[in-house]
């Protein structure tokens, strides 16, 4: 083993006992060790670096600039080892701070998905998915942690969910609505009749017992959504979208009802897992309906400008 993997491996582990998951960070940096030694250099340089990152052909911007991010860490860790390694700059490709745009989903299009899911075959792995998805569109949570769900995180009786190490490495309670509870508990009967000896442990299974892999509910979700309009060549919905659709949606009914934003924010975040706010408050500049209706209540507060 090199020195540099060596250096790698020890900075992974120092982050990682300190909660930070680094899967990116895991994957990327072995390849980054293994193209400066193949070039015959001994030190990180921005050249290297950056040379490194562009391998990736036919990918976005945004894609270059999380590679090139996964190395910034480790450069200042190893800077204080070795001063000569450079640290990549935050803009080389332009992208560090884009976003991708959500796409909004009507609640017309959610009754279109789930309706979507239920023609799937066999009838467990319809209901499976119409059940997941349906989770994420009422509850916000990320896919993956619906996915990470089990049984055992899935309190029926009191209708609160336990997210174990989502994001940053957060566990959470998510309580939910009395109907959300009831189309759990309806999954979990049919589950038991249909799979009554399921090989894994979590909430979402396979109609073969074994616990869903995010790669087949992506393929699945491509499929449907295709299948039913929704995925077009221009309109891309994603999954993900379905947590910013409820976040926006939370908001949009905040306003109409007046209830105080900023005093309501903070549990908001809580309650999607965000570290703090500010990640919550992007949301407010994704759909022209919230920024209307928080227009009107400025408006409304100091009165309309000339």
């Amino acid at each position: 083993m090199s020195e540099l993997l060596d250096h790698v491996n020890d900075y992974l582990k120092l982050r990682r006992d300190l909660g930070f998951k680094l899967r990116q960070e895991g994957y990327h940096l072995p390849q980054l060790v293994a193209f400066i030694e193949a070039s015959g250099a001994t030190v990180l340089t921005n050249e290297l670096a950056i040379a490194w990152a562009k391998q990736s052909h036919d990918v976005q911007p945004i894609t270059l600039a999380h590679r090139l991010g996964s190395v910034r860490g480790f450069a200042r860790y190893l800077q204080t080892i070795d001063p000569a390694t450079e640290v990549p700059p935050l803009d080389v490709f332009g992208a560090h701070q884009q976003r991708i745009t959500p796409y909004l989903w009507s609640q017309e299009e959610i009754v279109a998905l789930l309706a979507g899911m239920r023609d799937l075959r066999p009838e467990l792995r319809a209901a499976t998915y119409e059940t997941l998805l349906g989770l994420i569109a009422v509850t916000g949570m990320r896919h993956g942690e619906a996915l990470g769900l089990s049984v055992g995180d899935v309190n029926l009786t009191d209708g609160v969910l336990t997210v174990r190490q989502g994001k940053f490495n957060l566990t959470r309670f998510i309580p939910l609505h009395p109907t959300t509870t009831a189309a759990l508990t309806e999954y979990a009967k049919l589950r038991e009749l249909l799979c009554p000896t399921p090989q894994a442990t979590a909430f979402f299974i396979t109609p073969a017992g074994t616990a869903l892999r995010a790669s087949s509910v992506e393929a699945t979700f491509r499929d449907v959504t295709t299948r039913i309009g929704l995925r077009t060549a221009t309109s891309h919905p994603r999954i993900h979208d379905l947590r910013h659709s409820f976040s926006v949606q939370t908001i949009i009914d905040w306003h109409r009802a007046g209830t105080d934003i900023g005093a309501n924010m903070a549990a908001l975040s809580t309650y999607l897992g965000h570290r703090t706010p500010e990640g919550t408050y992007w949301y407010l500049s994704a759909a022209p309906e919230l920024m209307g209706l928080a227009a009107a209540r400025l408006d409304e507060r100091y009165g309309a400008r000339p």
